[in-house]
């Protein structure tokens, strides 16, 4: 199934300690790339999160940013972490006793050391755990609108695909004719140079010539390719990088094409090539 690198989801999640907001945006990327900005309190999360996304996705630079809006009633109650405190406070005593002029506890200072002002337990735990769940949630909704406009880049990709069979079945069709009024217009150019060759030289430099100018190769290349880069598009692992390869060989036989090119149609069946690879290599820059 194809994949777009580029999607947006949030999910929003309101509990009894305020409101959870995920929001995650994906662009292209060579590899995966996944940031996660967490609040504090959520800190613990950032590892397993990140495990989670790399399970998801394969390729996209991805930001994911937690946002949480505690409750008014919240807000308006401060909790202490009692036992941290009390640390806290026989540790400055203890100190406090080894020195000759000890400065008094400064209360302030000791709300200021993290973790001191803070959910109870069983509430934070219930938070990471609201955090986590809805995390999944953006992630999934992530994942299904890659999904949707990976779809929509496979139709783009088969248009153009079709585009370049039609093209080149075109071209095949031509070549013999092409062929045929190049070798009619070399004799042409000997006779009317009158130069003196015999009709085994003529033949053999014609024959020559023809398979400089002879693209069946390159024709056969570019269904090859046609083949191999729809096989990939039906595949269900990540495919970027693969699709990427095979328009390089597009743009490369097409290229050849170009410099073998013998009157007007040719070179324009080789512009169209070039054209509708181009297009191609643009949209494939997207795929997961």
């Amino acid at each position: 199934m194809v994949y777009s690198m580029t999607a947006f989801a949030r999910s929003e999640q309101t509990t009894d300690q305020g409101t959870l907001v995920w929001e995650i945006r994906s662009v292209n990327h060579r590899y995966l790339e996944a940031s996660l900005r967490l609040p504090e309190a959520f800190r613990e999360l950032e590892g397993p999160l990140r495990e989670r996304a790399r399970k998801h996705l394969g390729r996209g630079k991805v930001e994911c940013t937690l946002r949480f809006h505690p409750a008014v009633e919240q807000a308006d109650r401060i909790s202490l972490n009692q036992p941290l405190l009390d640390e806290l406070i026989s540790a400055s005593q203890q100190i406090s006793q080894q020195l000759d002029n000890p400065a008094a506890i400064n209360p302030l200072e000791l709300l200021a050391w993290p973790g001191v002002l803070g959910s109870s337990d069983n509430d934070q735990a219930g938070l990471l755990n609201d955090a986590s769940q809805l995390f999944a949630q953006a992630l999934t909704e992530l994942k299904d609108q890659r999904a949707r406009e990976g779809s929509e880049l496979a139709k783009l990709l088969e248009e153009r695909l079709a585009a370049i069979s039609q093209c080149v079945a075109t071209l095949r069709e031509l070549m013999p004719e092409l062929l045929s009024a190049h070798r009619q217009k070399l004799i042409n150019r000997f006779n009317e140079a009158k130069l003196e060759l015999d009709n085994t030289r003529i033949e053999q430099e014609l024959v020559l010539l023809a398979q400089k100018i002879d693209v069946a190769e390159e024709l056969d290349r570019l269904d090859t390719h046609v083949s191999e880069t729809r096989h990939v598009l039906s595949g269900k692992q990540a495919m970027g990088r693969r699709l990427d390869f095979l328009m390089q060989e597009f743009n490369r036989e097409a290229n050849t094409l170009g410099s073998k090119a013998i009157d007007s149609r040719s070179t324009q069946a080789s512009v169209d090539l070039k054209v509708y690879i181009e297009q191609m290599r643009e949209q494939v820059q997207n795929i997961e």
